[in-house]
């Protein structure tokens, strides 16, 4: 099983690297590279999916983050015009920040949206997942968290080809709230 590991760090990110030794794994340290590094505190992250490790380098002294998740098998979204391309969650993200730009929705909610749709995606069992499953998940959280998030991804995912349509899925939103 393999194990992905991403770096948090100040001022910058970096990606430290999971290393195999004789005795096991080693993580090298991003400002260093040495690898002679400690755990010193390890806790439940982002809703008990993943692990935060907190690191100490033995040679530099300094600190630095890592999560630990588990690197699920690979899911290939099935676009509009039946290509194929791996599940991306910043992509799906990116479209969420769009969406959300200058509403108030907090990075939590978002991070929480898109663990959501990890957890749906993963339980649904397929190695193939089509966008169309992915975009009216997205839509129907997005629903729930703002109205004008919802109408801005919605116009893109559907694209809305004039103010007739967006007039039409805004009267449809009234008429649900």
């Amino acid at each position: 099983m393999d194990i992905l590991y991403l770096v948090l760090s100040y001022p910058y990110f970096a990606v430290a690297e999971l290393q195999e030794k004789k005795e096991g794994f080693f993580m090298r340290c991003p400002f260093c590279n040495d690898e002679d590094t400690k755990v010193v505190d390890s806790r439940p992250a982002d809703e008990q999916n993943a692990i935060r490790r907190r690191r100490e380098c033995n040679v530099c002294g300094k600190r630095f983050t890592t999560y630990e998740r588990l690197e699920t098998f690979p899911m290939m979204v099935v676009k509009k015009d039946d290509t194929r391309e791996p599940y991306s969650r910043e992509k799906a993200e990116k479209g969420i920040l769009l969406a959300c730009h200058k509403r108030p929705v907090s990075a939590e909610q978002i991070s929480g949206l898109l663990d959501e749709l990890e957890n749906y995606l993963f339980n649904l069992g397929d190695k193939e997942i089509p966008v169309t499953r992915i975009g009216e998940f997205i839509m129907t959280k997005l629903q729930d968290l703002d109205a004008v998030a919802y109408v801005r991804f919605a116009s893109v995912y559907r694209e809305f080809k004039d103010v007739d349509t967006f007039a039409s899925e805004i009267t449809k939103l009234l008429k649900k709230q």
